[in-house]
């Protein structure tokens, strides 16, 4: 079993803690689903949020979802002029016999456009 990571990022619509929850657990949601993981092929996640975010923590809505042993971090992403607004993204690392290429990321919404290069 190797470990891969997975990436993924959503733009929010507002900053209210309720739009981020669904939001981010919208993303977790999808990025388990596309890759055909469960909560126990997780190995921890990184969580990072624009300095314009402040209504919650991004990880409260993995808590929500039940992932509740697995580690989680937040952090702020660098305030760069022009940047996209809003945005929470995801590194999560896992267990997976998937080839690297084979690794679903995940960019929902207007968040597509932050990498075009990997987004399904």
């Amino acid at each position: 079993m190797a470990v891969r990571a997975v990436r993924g990022a959503v733009q929010l619509e507002r900053d209210e803690a309720g739009h981020m929850n669904e939001q981010v657990s919208e993303l977790l949601t999808a990025i388990l689903e596309r890759n055909g993981l469960t909560t126990d092929d997780l190995i921890s996640i990184w969580f990072t949020a624009t300095p314009d975010l402040h209504s919650d923590f991004p990880a409260a809505a993995a808590r929500k979802l039940g992932i509740v042993d697995v580690p989680l971090i937040c952090a702020q992403e660098l305030d760069i002029e022009g940047a996209m607004p809003r945005v929470v993204r995801v590194l999560a690392h896992i267990e997976s016999d998937k080839p690297r290429a084979d690794i679903a990321h995940v960019y929902l919404g207007a968040a597509a456009a932050l990498r075009k290069d990997i987004a399904q």
